[in-house]
């Protein structure tokens, strides 16, 4: 059998950590960003962790599970 391809989309936006959880950067932050808060911004700079529900879908396209 071979082996699935890793989707490169998801290959771009998805870092695995060490622990195995999946790291994933915020939308809406890359324009119009002067109407949006100091601290909504601040917010949406850091990396946040993929939720349980999706990381088997994550995992799958990664070509992990």
């Amino acid at each position: 059998m071979p082996k699935i391809k890793t989707k490169s989309a998801v290959k771009k936006r998805f870092t695995l950590t060490g622990t195995g959880k999946i790291k994933r950067h915020h939308a809406y932050h890359s324009h119009i960003l002067t109407k949006k808060s100091t601290k909504r911004k601040r917010n949406l700079a850091y990396s946040a962790i993929v939720e349980p529900n999706l990381e088997r879908t994550v995992l799958q396209m990664l070509g992990k599970c």
